[in-house]
């Protein structure tokens, strides 16, 4: 069944998950940090400006290619397609990030993740990747982090590989080599690499920052996205909180109870800036309508 959403107009669906959840109270509730916002040491520790005269070191990794019929037919953003509903929401949902990227600490590293499975948090990793792949002066780093049930590869058609496991337990594994650039412009995917037992360990320990600043620093035009392990099922995402700047919660719409969403930010209360996406939602009162996943819930 499709479901439609209208919403006033310049109001994403990030506001609308705060008016819908009372998300200073979730953090006050969980003895996290008061709702994070831009602090003068935060803004100390932002990358500086890029040189224009900067040029990217050759690509060494892997090449791929986008399944568009795929994605097309699962709801996603089609790249280079004519602009649609969820695209422009994106759009909206981007733009907030971006303008934090080079402001925070950590802020080009960009968490995704949700409180349960099943929330979409996936879903909008990639069309936040795709999204933000179509800006001139960026490239996106897609990176699989949801290293126990890994769905980005599959979700692009793309063939796996090695990936940050593999980098993490191998100090002779190139991140860089690991990497798959794909025909779409801006847009490069890391796998999770290899199953391990140990993964959180591996994922916690100071080689996972030392890689993330090292993607960086090979271009500092790139937007690394963490498609993080549901908060309250796998440990992961805690760990990952550690070394983003910026994190997206996913919360479905009648779905995620408000008790489920301040453990998730309890969780994740170490990333500086936190925020809400509020996914699988009807709204009424306006005549700009908003398509919710086009019927595909995630």
């Amino acid at each position: 069944m499709t479901q439609h959403s209208s919403i006033r107009p310049r109001v994403s669906l990030i506001e609308r998950a705060a008016k819908a959840y009372d998300f200073r109270a979730a953090l006050e509730a969980s003895d996290a940090a008061p709702e994070p916002v831009r602090s003068a040491a935060a803004a100390d520790e932002a990358a500086p400006a890029v040189d224009p005269a900067w040029k990217a070191a050759p690509f060494e990794g892997r090449l791929g290619r986008i399944a568009r019929d795929q994605l097309a037919e699962r709801g996603f953003i089609i790249p280079d397609a004519a602009p649609s509903v969820l695209a422009e929401e994106y759009r909206i949902i981007k733009r907030e990030l971006l303008l934090d990227a080079d402001t925070i600490a950590r802020g080009r590293v960009i968490l995704v993740a949700s409180g349960a499975s099943g929330e979409g948090k996936t879903f909008s990793a990639v069309n936040l990747a795709l999204s933000c792949a179509q800006e001139r002066d960026i490239e996106v780093v897609l990176v699989d982090a949801d290293v126990a049930k890994p769905e980005v590869l599959a979700t692009l058609g793309l063939d796996n590989g090695p990936g940050l496991l593999d980098a993490l337990a191998d100090p002779t594994v190139r991140i860089e080599d690991c990497l798959i650039r794909t025909d779409v412009p801006n847009l490069v995917v890391l796998p999770a690499g290899t199953a391990r037992n140990e993964a959180t360990e591996l994922l916690a320990s100071g080689r996972t920052k030392a890689l993330l600043e090292g993607l960086i620093a090979a271009n500092p035009r790139r937007l690394v996205i963490l498609d993080s392990p549901p908060a309250l099922a796998a440990s992961p995402a805690s760990v990952l909180a550690l070394v983003a700047g910026q994190a997206l919660v996913v919360v479905r719409a009648d779905k995620t109870p408000e008790r489920a969403l301040r453990e998730t930010v309890a969780l994740l209360n170490h990333c500086p800036q936190i925020r809400l996406l509020l996914n699988s939602v009807e709204y009424a009162g306006s005549s700009r309508r908003f398509g919710s996943y086009y019927g595909q819930v995630q």
